[in-house]
């Protein structure tokens, strides 16, 4: 979190809609990851890759996951007052991730809520799409996030 946070729970009205992020996926990378957490063959090896669904050799969609949150942060995560997640409802793997693709995000939101057991936080739904450089969707995601209210009572007072 940022020092003085500039986005509250308030700053995410529903609908509203943003765009973010320029990651560039390393082939090296790909290769790490699912060396260490996905280790299928299709992830690792490009000739078992070609003849596979994937098409060619593709990052782990848990990769994508770990990308996506990389883009959140850097796009408005570190400047939020952020509390975490309860947890992603949904996640959907549309189109295989290549090296090479540079992704952004487009984020909105679906549905927000002031908690009633503490009054200092908000929960905000938001729906996540993922994309290339081509506008090709790769990936999407739903869920809550909680974030400090700027006004009301204050977490912890």
């Amino acid at each position: 979190m940022a020092s003085k946070p500039e986005l509250y729970w308030e700053d995410f009205p529903i609908d509203e809609e943003a765009t973010f992020g320029a990651y560039e996926v390393k082939r090296e990378d790909m290769i790490e990851f699912a060396s260490e957490f996905d280790p299928q063959p299709f992830h690792l090896n490009e000739e078992i890759a070609k003849t596979s669904l994937l098409g060619g050799l593709a990052t782990s969609g848990w990769q994508n996951c770990a990308i996506a949150m990389r883009i959140m942060w850097d796009g408005y995560l570190h400047k939020s007052a952020s509390m975490g997640a309860p947890g992603v409802e949904e996640v959907r793997w549309r189109k295989p991730v290549y090296a090479g693709d540079v992704l952004s995000m487009k984020r909105k939101t679906l549905e927000t809520r002031r908690s009633k057991s503490r009054p200092g936080m908000g929960l905000v739904r938001f729906g996540w799409e993922m994309f290339n450089q081509n506008g090709d969707l790769k990936m999407t995601m739903e869920g809550w996030a909680m974030f400090e209210c700027r006004t009301g009572s204050k977490v912890g007072a």
